[in-house]
């Protein structure tokens, strides 16, 4: 069967690279700008943190240098995907992406539990607000964070690794719109018990944005068919080619967070159909089903040696 096999991936593989170098240079450059931002913004936390001795924006700070790791492992998976494939990392480096968008979601989950913990405490025990210097350094912290969201939006579409640096950046800005709103209407209105409410009420909208971004990462790991990619309907494609009696042993999975791979055995009882058919069935993978990394083996059942990968329950 071997010298039917085809790695048929070539033209649709290469063009495909073409598009990813256009669209990756903002994106570096968002990471870059967004950790140099939120590395200021930090160190700006932690000297008012101790100027008006408040242990809320202290441990903010901390939560936001949590954030520029998150960034961190993001762009550094974006960059080892780039590493060329080698005699052991046949695939190069780019499973970790998938790697980086699982940690980045379990930050996340962490980060809603800390919350959650530190709202439920406020809730039991009001605090009035230290000062104005709060709502104003919280007002800072939003609109960085709504800066370095807004420049990585563009990327977190079609990537779950840079949708979860988007996602910290989100999250962050709704905590620090949540710190602003709840200071203002403690001063004016003297309801300490906002505060807790507020950030308990900010942690579950993070939980229900992020728990996608888990449940897919995780399943990526696991060599799942990607979310966008309707598994039913590539075996009907498949079968439908010229000549293709059986479709047997096919694997859809992610290389990495924007590159798809396939694997398939055909079978064509009148012959091998030709590297035209192979190229051309290759193309159109990628153009419908944005799988650019296909290997399709042919077989013609010529012998009585059936493939003992035929069978669905046979990996």
């Amino acid at each position: 069967m071997s010298n039917h096999e085809h790695h048929a991936h070539g033209h649709a593989h290469h063009s495909h690279h073409g598009h990813a170098h256009a669209a990756v240079d903002p994106t570096q450059r968002a990471f870059s700008v967004g950790i140099t931002l939120n590395l200021v913004f930090v160190a700006v936390e932690l000297y008012f943190g101790f100027s008006a001795n408040s242990l809320a924006l202290l441990a903010d700070a901390g939560h936001n240098f949590s954030d520029v790791i998150g960034l961190l492992i993001a762009w550094g998976a974006l960059t080892l995907a780039k590493r060329k494939p080698s005699a052991r990392f046949t695939y190069g480096l780019r499973s970790s992406t998938i790697m980086a968008a699982a940690v980045n979601a379990m930050i996340l989950l962490v980060a809603v539990g800390g919350i959650v913990w530190e709202g439920a405490h406020r809730l039991s025990a009001p605090e009035a607000v230290s000062g104005d210097t709060i709502i104003w350094v919280a007002l800072l912290g939003m609109f960085i964070n709504i800066g370095t969201a807004l420049m990585l939006q563009q990327g977190s579409k079609h990537d779950i690794n840079v949708r979860g640096a988007f996602l910290h950046m989100v999250a962050d800005a709704a905590v620090s719109l949540g710190v602003v709103v709840a200071g203002l209407a403690m001063l004016w209105l003297g309801w300490l018990w906002l505060d807790g409410a507020v950030s308990i009420l900010i942690a579950v909208v993070i939980l229900w944005s992020t728990w996608d971004l888990f449940r897919e990462s995780i399943n990526l790991s696991l060599h799942a068919v990607p979310a966008h990619v309707d598994a039913r309907k590539v075996r009907d494609y498949l079968s439908g080619l010229s000549g293709v009696t059986e479709v047997h042993d096919l694997h859809i999975w992610a290389m990495s967070t924007t590159e798809i791979a396939l694997t398939v055995h055909l079978l064509l009882p009148a012959g091998h159909p030709g590297d035209a058919f192979l190229h051309d069935a290759s193309d159109q993978l990628g153009k419908r089903f944005h799988i650019h990394h296909s290997t399709l083996q042919i077989e013609i059942g010529s012998d009585t040696a059936s493939c003992r990968l035929a069978p669905e329950d046979v990996v």
